[in-house]
């Protein structure tokens, strides 16, 4: 489908879904944004549901501003994938052993490692830059530096809620690897102490809700902000990069006969900020549970635990500011998950899945999360499918 426009105070707000279809709550939210004084335009992808100030599942582009509520407090939370030499006829009829030594490499949870990594040790990791990014931790707020030595150690690891690792085939058998997650616990640090700040200046008062405090251009804030945040986004992509190491160093030992390969990996943040131009403007664009989708670029929408995800390739539409949805999107609160599902029904949708089937992952279940196969129709003006890929081992936080 191409997108429905409703009317906004300041902007129109573009949906990539029926609007019908969204919860009253998430649709006061839009209008919410769209009444913001810097703000040039919002996308509304097909994913969308009730977040913090505002929707996941929205992209945000203003002039001189940045909402920090609007990138999420899981700064640079995103995907990573990579596809092996590795079909489906090399994996072991019981995949238990697998998943056991996944969880091993890679703490989950609020789990952390014994001693910070040591990038220089895993195979294939450029460490080009890797000192200087921890230097720059001497730059960021005074709030979270008593954090430091906790955030070494959850640097490659995995975090809890919907955040995963798996092990895919796609529909030619080939066999993939994909992970899901972003900063950790300094991420949400550092988010949770900025939005507080802005909440508490002057120019934010007026507001319709108080969690859409921005910060504007050439303050002392906005500075601060900007070098935190950029940070915090580098921070969430380093730990990824790392687990994936970790991840294809578990698959090596464990497939040690076919000798495994891996092509580049393909990873993309959905919560995050950048720089970029539209209508000779330049903006900062905020994706909260959104992907860059421009031409050509490479970009990963997962669906839930049971059902499936796509690879796909942007299309480069200026009218959603070059962006796609994240995921299947939540249908259901994880507390509304919990009263309506059961263990037993989580055991039938996720039938054929090497996963945790307990009450601890109940409002991760399949029927929480919209088909991703809707999500993916209501884009294809957005981006084009490279593959489809189903989990057959699905490690979760």
């Amino acid at each position: 489908m191409s997108y429905v426009e409703l009317p906004g105070a300041k902007v129109p707000i573009r949906m990539w879904t029926d609007p019908a279809t969204v919860e009253e709550g998430a649709l006061q939210q839009l209008r919410n944004v769209a009444t913001l004084p810097w703000i040039k335009g919002l996308a509304v992808m097909p994913d969308v549901h009730y977040g913090k100030g505002a929707t996941v599942g929205s992209v945000i582009a203003m002039r001189g501003a940045v909402c920090p509520a609007a990138v999420g407090v899981d700064i640079g939370c995103g995907m990573s994938a990579v596809k092996t030499s590795l079909t489906a006829n090399d994996l072991p009829g019981d995949l238990s052993r697998l998943r056991s030594k996944i969880e091993q490499a890679i703490p989950v949870g609020r789990g952390m490692h014994d001693d910070p990594v040591d990038p220089g040790r895993l195979h294939g990791f450029g460490t080009a830059g890797w000192d200087d990014f921890w230097s720059r931790f001497g730059g960021v707020a005074e709030a979270v530096k008593f954090r430091q030595e906790r955030a070494t150690k959850q640097m490659g690891t995995l975090g809890s809620g919907n955040h995963f690792v798996e092990v895919c085939t796609d529909t030619t058998g080939s066999v993939w690897l994909m992970l899901h997650s972003g900063s950790r616990n300094i991420g949400k640090e550092l988010a949770e102490h900025h939005i507080g700040v802005a909440q508490k200046l002057p120019h934010n008062q007026g507001l319709v809700d108080r969690d859409l405090a921005v910060f504007v251009a050439d303050t002392p804030q906005m500075a601060a902000y900007r070098n935190d945040l950029f940070w915090a986004q580098e921070y969430a992509k380093y730990n990824r990069t790392i687990m994936m190491a970790l991840l294809k160093d578990v698959v090596r030992k464990e497939f040690k006969k076919a000798k495994p390969t891996f092509e580049p990996e393909i990873s993309c943040h959905h919560n995050y900020v950048a720089e970029e131009r539209y209508d000779g403007m330049d903006l900062l664009v905020t994706r909260k549970g959104a992907i860059r989708a421009g031409s050509g670029d490479y970009g990963i929408i997962p669906g839930s635990m049971g059902t499936g995800s796509y690879i796909v390739k942007g299309l480069g539409n200026d009218k959603s500011f070059n962006s796609a949805s994240h995921g299947a999107g939540r249908r259901m609160s994880r507390n509304a998950a919990k009263r309506h599902f059961t263990t037993k029904d989580l055991e039938e949708q996720t039938r054929g899945v090497e996963c945790r089937k307990d009450s601890g992952v109940v409002d991760e279940i399949p029927g929480a999360y919209k088909p991703i196969e809707q999500v993916i129709d209501q884009q294809r003006d957005l981006v084009e499918v490279v593959a489809k890929l189903k989990q057959v081992v699905c490690v979760k936080g």
